[in-house]
């Protein structure tokens, strides 16, 4: 097949999905990305990339780029003669997608998956709700990261075609764990609001006070000098290291112990999968998809939102019983392997593209 995918080319769980999966396909089948930028997971890969141009125009205050990517999606599927088109995240991706395929006489299929703040803040806002509805209604299928997600859209959007349950997927021989010699507990992010920085570094706080530990903060974004300022007013300085935006993330959860993610609102929790991949048990929150990829007490742990003594006291068991730990760091992966992997997922992605192109 000859498939054209779009995606924010950014840290984000959405763009590093539409990466992964790419390179999957690519083993067996002609792809093609179309973004503004090349896919940081890309990087270094011969799968070709269609940079989308952007006017810059006095006129415009902010660009159209729904408009460009339209206008390059069209262009890179009458060259490369394209079957589908696969766009991740709804606005605007999937609006393009459309206007791509009303300008070639629906000579094309499109594939939408949604990751969560496309439908459940941006599409939900009155600027973009009956355009992210329209949207998804009339792509030829529709795919979501977890149950809770397609619930949600069904219900929020009065949606009324099947939209497909594909989760997120990790290549789990990219994972490990090794030894070290501090214990390590980390976060992975963007740093939004969302992801709720202040309570990592609070549940740190009252683990530092317990246990000696050191505190991974991995990612950048608005919250990140939020953080630094935190961290210097609970005096962890000495104990935190900040790493900013990292290409292999990997090689930093390969030395973690414990994982915290007390997040306002996860669609499904792509950081929580690396992490259980490298067989670190997570601490997370009950919001969106996480008690879909984490079973309490099992191989993780579910609070409450913002409930940081409990996040702490089960680190804080977790880091006092290494063989406790590593217990739990075994089924955690061994949930990945059962139901996350490329092998598993990427199959149902090829059953959907064949199924919009006999339909």
């Amino acid at each position: 097949m000859r498939i054209g995918i779009t995606c924010y080319p950014t840290f984000g769980g959405s763009g590093v999905l539409a990466s992964e999966l790419g390179r999957e396909l690519a083993k067996k089948h002609d792809v093609h990305f179309i973004c503004y930028a090349q896919p940081f997971r890309l990087e270094g890969s011969d799968i070709p990339f269609h940079k989308v141009p952007v006017l810059a125009y006095p006129l415009f205050k902010f660009p159209p780029y729904t408009l460009a990517l339209a206008s390059k999606m069209l262009e890179v599927v009458q060259q490369e003669d394209l079957e589908v088109l696969h766009v991740h995240y709804a606005i605007p991706h999937s609006t393009s997608a459309y206007l791509a395929k009303k300008l070639l006489k629906d000579d094309i299929k499109v594939v939408t998956t949604l990751h969560g703040t496309d439908v459940q803040l941006v599409g939900l806002d009155p600027s973009y709700k009956s355009v992210t509805k329209f949207s998804i209604d009339e792509s030829d299928a529709v795919t979501a990261v977890s149950e809770f997600l397609r619930d949600l859209t069904i219900a929020e959007f009065s949606i009324e075609k099947d939209i497909k349950v594909m989760y997120n997927f990790v290549d789990p021989s990219r994972y490990r764990t090794e030894p070290h010699q501090e214990k390590v507990v980390a976060h992975v992010s963007n740093f939004r609001e969302l992801k709720r920085i202040p309570d990592v570094i609070d549940t740190f706080c009252k683990i530092s006070a317990l246990v000696p530990a050191r505190l991974y903060l991995v990612g950048d974004g608005p919250e990140k000098p939020l953080a630094e300022e935190l961290v210097k007013k609970c005096k962890l300085l000495d104990k935190t290291t900040f790493f900013g935006n990292v290409r292999s993330v990997e090689d930093i959860l390969a030395e973690t112990d414990v994982f915290l993610l007390p997040s306002k609102l996860e669609s499904f929790g792509l950081a929580a999968l690396e992490a259980m991949a490298s067989y670190v048990p997570v601490i997370a929150t009950n919001v969106g998809g996480l008690p879909e990829v984490i079973d309490h007490e099992k191989n993780g742990f579910i609070c409450d939102l913002g409930d940081t003594d409990k996040m702490a006291e089960y680190a804080v068991e977790l880091l006092r019983d290494e063989s406790y730990r590593k217990e739990i760091g075994k089924k955690a992966r061994e949930k990945v392997e059962k139901h996350f992997t490329s092998e598993i997922v990427v199959p149902e992605y090829e059953k959907c593209y064949k199924e919009v192109l006999n339909s």
